[in-house]
């Protein structure tokens, strides 16, 4: 889902200093309340707006799609708000069948009516959702969504009544059922949101604190901006007696440093992530609470491609032959593979091998683009948000790699993380640093980004062959030839290089361990309603 990068709050100085004999952690453990590092302030709590990470995060907690996230194992796929999602033999129409107990935490009943309803909003045009590509899956969706056909009824969506949802797919996709787990798919309450607004009014103040109601297994009981959000338990939730704990608490905290100082101090029982400096630190000091684990992302830079000299396709792919991958791994991105396509390895999927250090062919390159040695290069800028200490270094670290191998000069331009994110979609950068995780497991998930007007590609690139390659998967129903397919694709999108692929990511954080039940996850969607906390004594 999605990458995230970090917005800086007035942060929880008051937590640090605590004169108390119970520890922070001790006492939320006492209280039932499971304390997490969640890197940025949300901008919404609406399922149909949220695209970052650490949003995902607060979202899992609140609401609950057709498909629910399994605690221990990624390819598990139980039912959520439905009892059971089947297709046809053609993986192609798919029938969810609701749970009769289901409600909204206001006692409402949880319908087809409103996953219908959530579906037609994030597609409206008007209603401009960044995340809208991923229901393109829908029959139909994408040309509603473009404007191109005006009425949903047009869209793979069907009531057949209160309870029963038939779901019309572009093509064969058998593991639908994975697809369903992202927060995009998630149902919001028609009542409510109507109650405020129409169906795609933007701003629409239904997820405010004092109007929101979910379907999850948590519902919101405070959100103090740039301080907490905090859920507890939803009473009306089907499977309530199982939840155990009696809440969640997510703190904003943008320098993972802090972070880590507060999980030392009690005050966290997990941390968003861990630097480098932090794991080697708690290797030393307490390993037992250092977890380092695999996770299905990349990162990588970005190209603005609308502007010279990055118009031409030989500058980005010298900039990407003169880069040292493995020498920037160990400077930069310890423990993190060295990326030569943007897609990690998964299943019986192996990406293109492109991206290799080259760096006579870069100077070859970078002289047929009109720049020999350098000559007349202009001086680019690499924007990166200012919270993130790895993108800092990695930065440093490339911008000495193109100078020294190609005579190229970039400066290091710093934004607050709200002022990045904006730039970025904007495309008000030359290159900009960036991140992707994995929204499911499939190939898919890394190489649609990079289609004509999705909401995250902002490169300005596009190539009609690479979505012809993409399209044509979408109708193949063997698992081996659709995988040809996508190596295809990649390969275009590597020789093109509006991308420069850096690292895979590996997933580095901090748990304590009183918590019980969170297990390691390639896409770290862990959910809360199965974990308990216990006192360590």
């Amino acid at each position: 889902m999605r990458c995230c990068f970090l917005i800086i709050p007035a942060i929880l100085c008051s937590l640090l200093i605590s004169c108390q004999k119970e520890s922070q952690v001790d006492q939320a453990t006492r209280e039932g309340i499971l304390l997490v590092g969640n890197a940025n302030e949300p901008k919404a709590l609406d399922p149909n707006v949220t695209s970052w990470v650490s949003e995902g995060n607060i979202m899992r907690a609140l609401f609950e799609g057709l498909i629910a996230d399994d605690p221990k194992v990624d390819t598990a796929t139980p039912g959520g708000a439905a009892t059971e999602v089947t297709s046809d033999d053609a993986a192609t129409v798919w029938t969810a069948k609701l749970r009769p107990n289901g409600k909204w935490s206001d006692g409402a009943p949880v319908t087809a009516h409103d996953f219908a309803f959530a579906y037609e909003r994030i597609l409206r045009p008007d209603f401009g959702a960044k995340y809208c590509e991923m229901l393109y899956f829908l029959k139909g969706a994408e040309d509603f969504n473009k404007g191109k056909t005006k009425s949903f009824s047009t869209v793979g969506v069907e009531i057949i009544d209160d309870l029963t949802l038939r779901l019309t797919l572009r093509g064969p996709t058998p593991y639908f059922r994975e697809i369903l787990k992202h927060h995009t798919w998630y149902p919001v309450p028609r009542h409510i949101v109507l109650k405020h607004g129409v169906i795609d009014k933007i701003g629409n103040p239904w997820s405010r604190k004092e109007n929101i109601v979910s379907n999850g297994p948590f519902k919101l009981k405070s959100w103090r901006r740039n301080h907490h959000v905090e859920v507890e338990r939803n009473p009306h939730y089907w499977n309530a007696a199982q939840v155990t704990l009696n809440g969640v608490r997510f703190l904003p905290v943008p320098n993972y440093f802090t972070e880590a100082r507060m999980f030392r101090d009690d005050l966290l029982h997990t941390t968003y992530t861990a630097t480098s400096e932090n794991v080697d630190l708690m290797e030393k000091e307490n390993p037992t609470m250092l977890r380092k684990e695999p996770y299905l992302g990349v990162y990588f830079l970005r190209y603005n491609t609308q502007r010279t000299p990055l118009n031409d396709p030989r500058v980005r792919q010298a900039l990407s032959f003169a880069m040292d991958r493995d020498t920037l791994s160990a400077r930069a991105f310890r423990g993190y593979k060295p990326a030569y396509a943007v897609t990690p390895p998964m299943g019986d999927y192996q990406p293109p091998r492109i991206g290799i250090y080259d760096a006579e062919k870069a100077k070859r390159l970078l002289a047929e683009a009109g720049y020999p040695g350098g000559k007349g290069f202009p001086r680019l800028k690499i924007l990166i948000p200012s919270s993130s200490e790895t993108g800092i270094v990695s930065s440093q670290a490339i911008q000495s790699m193109w100078k020294n191998t190609l005579g190229v000069n970039v400066e290091i331009e710093t934004k607050e993380a709200t002022a990045f994110k904006v730039a970025s979609e904007e495309m008000d950068y030359d290159i900009s640093y960036a991140g992707w995780i994995g929204d499911y497991l499939d190939p898919l998930t890394f190489l649609e980004l990079w289609t004509a007007g999705n909401g995250n590609n902002n490169t300005g690139w596009d190539n009609a062959e690479f979505t012809g390659l993409l399209q044509k998967s979408f109708q193949e129903s063997d698992a081996t030839r659709r995988l040809a397919l996508f190596h295809q694709a990649e390969t275009i999108l590597m020789n093109e290089a509006p991308i420069l692929p850096l690292v895979w990511q590996s997933r580095n954080y901090l748990l304590h361990p009183s918590v019980d039940g969170w297990h390691p996850l390639l896409l770290s969607n862990n959910p809360y309603q199965y974990m308990r906390l216990r006192p360590v004594r």
